[in-house]
């Protein structure tokens, strides 16, 4: 069994995101970029799978410039077995890297895709969707719990995911597509004895145009802007004076 894991060269959880003074988007000149948490745990997961005799061989993929080939690295030193970077300076939307990923799918016939179930920067939520729509796979989103099991000759998954009102669980035939939540494991550290090895194992490079995809953009951002400062708090002299300032000035009852 092959899992593809889709990772996404984001900045890093811990940096504080300056918009860029012309407000055309995020400055990320001389900023610390990381692998997407989602990600991350996504890869936890196939590397998991594959220690437990389930899967066979576990690969990184990433869509974006040069740069991405270290999130790549830092998959593989993780535990996957191998990487590929479709490589593009292009602004790449999560239809653009669904169609992508289908293309990889269709080269590379994974029995389950695992991702995260969204990036930090954009938030999205899109591209597992997509690409088991584009596929005609199962999906399961959001999942906190995976299970892998041979059901009379027919591999299923059976995935317990979060939901408003609880959990709930889902059995899906293979090949899937998984989204990963917080909830699903723990990434382990990556030892420098796999760094080290991570930097011998295959990456192959490729460009969109030779998987025949074309990843214009179809959206355009108008305007990025910071979130507003909150105000600074004020005392109240009693309940009748917070009732009449929640209802005259905040206009919240």
């Amino acid at each position: 069994m092959k899992i593809l894991v889709p990772v996404k060269r984001v900045v890093d959880y811990n940096v504080k995101v300056r918009v860029k003074a012309d407000g055309t988007g995020v400055d990320i000149a001389n900023v610390k970029m990381s692998m997407n948490p989602f990600d991350e745990i996504a890869v936890e997961e196939a590397v998991r799978l594959k220690e437990a005799g389930i899967a066979t061989e576990v690969v990184a993929v990433s869509c974006g410039v040069a740069a991405c080939q270290e999130t790549i690295r830092a998959a593989m030193a993780i535990g996957a077995d191998r990487g590929i970077l479709v490589e593009s300076d292009a602004e790449l939307q999560p239809l653009a890297v669904a169609k992508l990923l289908k293309a990889l799918c269709d080269k590379e016939q994974p029995t389950v895709v695992i991702c995260g179930k969204q990036a930090i920067d954009d938030d999205s939520n899109q591209t597992g969707q997509m690409l088991a729509a584009l596929m005609g796979w199962p999906q399961a989103t959001f999942a906190s719990k995976v299970l892998l099991a041979d059901a009379g000759g027919q591999m299923r998954a059976t995935v317990m995911r979060e939901i408003d009102g609880g959990l709930e669980t889902l059995e899906i035939k293979l090949p899937a597509v998984i989204t990963t939540d917080l909830r699903l494991n723990e990434p382990r550290y990556a030892t420098l004895p796999n760094i080290m090895k991570a930097k011998k194992k295959p990456l192959d490079t490729v460009k969109p145009a030779d998987l025949g995809v074309d990843v214009a953009p179809r959206l355009a951002t108008l305007k990025v802007a910071e979130p507003p400062k909150r105000s600074a708090g004020v005392r109240v002299a009693d309940v009748a004076q917070l009732v009449d300032k929640l209802k005259n000035e905040a206009k919240v009852i």
